[in-house]
């Protein structure tokens, strides 16, 4: 069977270059070159998810390491960065928006076997990004104790530790740059790249956060401030090795200086793609914020197990984004190839293979879904109502890992608004409403949100499998 296996895998390959599965997946991480739109579909899928889970993991490695070491400074710490996070939830729906949009345009040129023209859509989402990030670091440096008031932050925050949001706000270009110049990589195939620098800039960040949080030696202790300096450092530097690898002579995206200009009519165009992106992600993160109004009404109890249970969730599906985003990926190579059914292809396989894994993952969570809990807290009545919302939303693994490749093969094809509309209708028309139905007017309580998110998970994985057969995302020109 494991012959057949890598067989497989290795098609199309000279018998004197045969992989066996171990190389390949060795392959995948150090970053090898390989044509997406020919050979083995299975061993295009294996070469570019491994390196895009583990960039994604690693993702979320930021966000945990701040939260360890600034735990130690006390409760009030903690809230300056919760409420600096949201703040800037508009900025990350953004830079994730744009990532869509370079992806999709990046890898349809490349597919093409039109480099030049991918390198050009590389520079104007670089140039969008820069634009961007130019407003939102003014209202950092400027206003940042106006922001943290607005949004109910206590006079402590506001006066002492303002500097954390404004140092953060102010480099917000480097959580910009970060995103685009990986969806760059990403969609030049070069998932490995971006993995790279996850890791560089994540092992800066955890040897500065404590140096620059505590002190060390001549180094003074920062405080918060110092864990906002260390991320923004740290990714800084990740930015830095990005250019350093796009001036390379390896790398797959050229960038020629005669390509360092505006191009209005691709910058348009990956604009008008990437604005579907940006309202995905804004759709998506403002209906949380409704389910966290709706649960709070039945007390902190309620509300402290949903956001465990939902922490857990959101880390467990970290891999299955990077599946996804491996679709995204083959998707767009494969129809600027001129290759739609490979690309179809490509989407079906990594949907059941990741609604595989999430299916394990799932039933995981119904049997230890205690003891899962129990790793944040100790508070019997938490942990009943975070062991409750994950054995209620893990019965929705079965359909959304398929609906989360669905929507990430729209992307890459370009098409952004049908992913758009489907947040709208599953979140907002569907999720949000059940949610009040369920647990006010029936009585189900806080399981009433469980099983809202269930329903319109699974809707949302049903209509876009649906809306996938028809095939019309195919003919999508970007």
């Amino acid at each position: 069977m494991k012959n057949q296996l890598d067989e497989s895998l290795s098609e199309n390959l000279e018998p004197s270059k045969q992989q066996t599965l171990w190389q390949d997946i060795v392959g995948s991480v150090k970053g090898m070159e390989y044509d997406f739109t020919s050979g083995s579909t299975g061993r295009a899928i294996l070469l570019l998810s491994i390196p895009m889970v583990l960039e994604m993991m690693m993702e979320s490695v930021f966000a945990v390491a701040d939260i360890f070491f600034v735990s130690k400074l006390g409760p009030e710490a903690v809230a300056t960065v919760g409420i600096t996070e949201s703040i800037m939830t508009i900025l990350y729906a953004v830079a994730m928006g744009l990532s869509m949009g370079t992806t999709a345009l990046v890898s349809r040129r490349i597919g093409e076997k039109n480099n030049r023209s991918a390198s050009i859509a590389a520079v104007q989402s670089v140039l969008i990004g820069i634009v961007v990030s130019i407003p939102v670091a003014l209202l950092g440096i400027f206003l940042s104790h106006e922001l943290l008031g607005l949004m109910g932050a206590s006079e402590t925050i506001i006066t002492e530790m303002y500097t954390y949001t404004m140092i953060m706000m102010g480099g917000n270009i480097v959580i910009m740059l970060l995103f685009i110049v990986n969806a760059v990589f990403r969609g030049a195939g070069d998932a490995a790249i971006s993995m790279r620098v996850l890791w560089f800039a994540n092992l800066l960040n955890i040897i500065l956060d404590p140096i620059l949080i505590f002190g060390l030696g001549p180094v003074p202790a920062f405080g918060i401030a110092g864990a906002a300096i260390a991320t923004t450092l740290a990714r800084g530097l990740g930015v830095i090795y990005q250019f350093w690898v796009l001036a390379g002579k390896n790398s797959r995206i050229k960038i020629d200086r005669h390509d360092l200009k505006l191009n209005l009519e691709v910058m348009s165009r990956l604009v008008k793609v990437s604005m579907g992106g940006i309202g995905q992600f804004l759709i998506s993160t403002a209906s949380w914020v409704g389910m966290v109004r709706i649960i709070a009404e039945f007390g902190s109890t309620a509300l402290a197990g949903y956001t465990i249970a939902i922490r857990i969730v959101m880390f467990s599906l970290l891999p299955s984004w990077g599946m996804s985003n491996a679709a995204a990926t083959l998707v767009g190579q494969n129809l600027g190839a001129g290759k739609p059914g490979r690309a179809e292809r490509s989407a079906w396989v990594c949907g059941f293979v990741n609604t595989g894994f999430l299916v394990l993952l799932g039933i995981s969570f119904y049997l230890f879904s205690d003891q899962l809990i129990r790793l944040f807290t100790p508070e019997i009545d938490v942990i009943a109502v975070g062991a409750k919302a994950l054995k209620i939303i893990a019965i929705g693994y079965l359909f959304y890992g398929m609906g989360m490749v669905m929507v990430q093969a729209f992307n890459g094809a370009g098409d952004t608004v049908t992913p758009t509309w489907l947040n709208f209708i599953c979140f907002w028309l569907i999720e949000i409403p059940l949610a009040w139905f369920l647990s006010m007017n029936i009585g189900l309580n806080e399981n009433g949100v469980f099983w809202s998110i269930v329903i319109a998970e699974s809707t949302f994985g049903m209509i876009a499998m649906w809306i996938f057969t028809k095939g019309k995302w195919k003919g999508k020109e970007v």
